[in-house]
């Protein structure tokens, strides 16, 4: 199995920054896709960033100019950097990652998770 943890949220006043972090583990063979969500109160899961591997980076118009995605293959690990943080920028954030692990006997078989959420929430 592939666990992904996150850290990095919390509270911050308009204008400021965070950084989230999000590290992969388990049997991992490959990572393909990294990428960060968010779902707001009442509101569906929205794409925030992602990076391909090796195929740059996608973003939302909404944070496009102020959040960075970036990502270490050597620690399996994606980060997103949030700089002028709005307060519509408030909500839940999940790290996704998407490749491939070393199921049972040897086998490679893609997978897909998430991880458990954290909280931003941009406030004065």
């Amino acid at each position: 199995q592939v666990q992904l943890v996150e850290s990095g949220g919390g509270l911050v006043q308009p204008g400021g920054s965070l950084r989230l972090s999000c590290a992969a583990s388990g049997n991992i063979f490959s990572i393909n896709a990294m990428g960060w969500y968010r779902q707001a109160p009442g509101k569906q899961r929205e794409l925030v960033a992602s990076t391909p591997s090796g195929a740059g980076t996608n973003y939302a118009d909404s944070v496009k100019g102020r959040f960075t995605i970036s990502r270490d293959n050597a620690k399996r690990t994606v980060y997103l950097q949030m700089n002028s943080l709005k307060p519509e920028d408030t909500a839940v954030y999940y790290c996704n990652v998407a490749g491939r692990r070393i199921g049972n006997f040897g086998t490679i078989i893609g997978f897909n998770s998430w991880g458990q959420g954290t909280q931003v929430t941009v406030s004065s």
